[in-house]
């Protein structure tokens, strides 16, 4: 774990090295950005996503929070979605879980802690929706790891019916949907569900 200096430090080190290769490459950053992927992952620490896409900067707009949830009443990612959708136009918007979540293993644990109980909710009424399909799998990881799947698509599907994205493609954008789920234990993305605005 680096300590405060050494985060400054290295900081320092990978601007120059930037630098070094590229002596425009900030300049160039601060003119704008023109992403075509929205970004809405878990805020979950070992999920780095220009690392795991191979993403340079202004490649992805991001939105992070616990279990990569789409709420409706989130001003924070609405206010996100929305700037994406009428700014940046972005085309792709990506809903990306992940294998071993805490937000979702506490969403299985049913937990009521404060702050955190109220907001992984949505997770516990997929949990609760899929309790049959989830019993005949033979594990606890197994069924964390199918959770954390139907956590993915339930937040595809809310996006699809979002007003934003609605009002978005009846104004003629094209807007793609993407469910993902990242295995830490092998470093790959799987494809769950694509939603393609021709269909």
């Amino acid at each position: 774990m680096k300590s405060f200096d050494q985060i400054i430090l290295a900081n320092k080190h990978w601007a120059q090295e930037k630098k070094n290769i590229d002596p425009d490459y900030f300049k160039n950053l601060s003119l704008g950005q023109a992403p075509k992927y929205l970004w809405i992952g878990c805020s979950d620490s070992r999920i780095p996503e220009h690392e795991i896409t191979n993403s340079e900067p202004g490649e992805l707009f991001v939105h992070r929070n616990i279990a990569n949830l789409v709420i409706d009443n989130d001003t924070n990612l609405m206010s996100v979605l929305k700037y994406a959708i009428d700014y940046l136009k972005v085309k792709h918007i990506v809903v990306c879980g992940h294998y071993y979540c805490g937000g979702v293993k506490a969403a299985y644990d049913d937990m009521n802690e404060e702050y955190i109980g109220s907001w992984i909710s949505d997770v516990k009424h997929t949990h609760k929706a899929s309790i049959d399909e989830l019993n005949k799998l033979d594990n606890e990881e197994e069924k964390l790891h199918r959770l954390a799947e139907l956590n993915v698509l339930h937040q595809i599907n809310k996006l699809d019916t979002n007003a934003i994205i609605k009002h978005a493609r009846e104004h003629g954008q094209r807007i793609f949907l993407h469910g993902w789920i990242f295995d830490i234990a092998s470093g790959e993305l799987k494809v769950l569900k694509e939603i393609n605005p021709d269909d």
